[in-house]
């Protein structure tokens, strides 16, 4: 039940960004400019949340094993995008697409918001390992997954893989190894602009809905079918597997919101950016996020 009151909060807030752009309030420029403010200032603010607190620590062998989890998870998935195509009879042109949207969740704009409110900022440590794998593979394996043709494809580019994001969970480590004194006006600061993270970061995701044609979302049976593999069958069977293993409730229910989450609005920034079928990838952001509401707590409800 608390996922769900949880997942209904940050619903409503998407509702509410969804009617402020329908009424003007928020404007396209505008969403760049607060999805501009999330990445850049309130989500890395939230990852330090987890370094700053004075909730429990985490000892250094669990950050360890969620490390290889976390390396784990995205290595099976990316195992899993190569056959999703071939289930779903997927064209060769959007194939691409589909196997980018089944490895990279939106663990930042939604994942983040939703691990620190159902088990407060300081299991946010755990999810900011997470991060790591995902920005190696997005901006390698996920650029070139998106081009069509080989001759296009990028090598690794430490420019893009170190990013805000993920200087922010460096930094984040590091504190909380050496556990330096943080002055009580930082931490505080810290504190007040994270809070910024959930509800800007949901009412940015309702203003993008209010572009697409939500009608025709639900009349395409493909992208139905895989709404179901990605959200619910993945995260189920992972959770399961997952639990024979790690005993601490607390990193498990981390992995299965890791798992659980929709499509990454990454994946339609790349489509656009590297030739990919931007229309489709469009369609699953925003599926997968408006029913996120409901399998998320389904699943939350089956495996914890």
């Amino acid at each position: 039940m608390l996922v769900f009151q949880q997942m209904l909060v940050l619903f409503i807030i998407m509702l509410i960004g969804y009617i402020c752009c329908r009424v003007g309030i928020i404007t396209e420029e505008g969403g760049k400019k607060l999805s501009a403010i999330v990445v850049n200032v309130a989500n890395p603010a939230m990852i330090l949340t987890a370094s700053t607190g004075t909730g429990e620590k985490v000892q250094g062998s669990a950050l360890a094993l969620t490390l290889g989890v976390a390396f784990g998870m995205f290595a099976v998935l990316l195992l899993i995008s190569y056959l999703i195509p071939i289930v779903l009879r997927v064209e060769r042109k959007s194939a691409g697409v589909y196997r980018v949207m089944t490895i990279f969740s939106n663990l930042g704009f939604m994942g983040f918001p939703v691990v620190a409110a159902l088990y407060g900022n300081g299991a946010l440590i755990y999810a900011t390992l997470f991060v790591i794998p995902y920005n190696l593979l997005i901006y390698t394996y996920g650029i070139n997954a998106m081009k069509t043709s080989a001759q296009d494809r990028e090598k690794l580019k430490l420019g893009k893989v170190f990013n805000i994001g993920v200087i922010a969970c460096i930094i984040t480590m590091t504190i909380y190894l050496l556990k330096p004194p943080i002055p009580i006006v930082v931490s505080s600061t810290v504190s007040i602009l994270s809070n910024l993270a959930a509800p800007l970061s949901m009412m940015v995701i309702g203003a993008s809905l209010a572009s697409i044609d939500l009608k025709a979302l639900f009349t395409d049976a493909r992208l139905l079918v895989f709404m179901v593999i990605k959200q619910l069958l993945i995260p189920i069977v992972g959770a399961l597997l997952i639990k024979q293993f790690i005993s601490d409730q607390t990193l498990v229910g981390v992995c299965v919101i890791m798992l659980a989450m929709p499509v990454g609005s990454m994946t339609a920034m790349l489509a656009q950016q590297y030739g990919g079928d931007f229309e489709l990838s469009t369609k699953g952001v925003a599926l997968t996020t408006l029913l996120s509401v409901v399998t998320i707590p389904l699943v939350f409800a089956l495996v914890m």
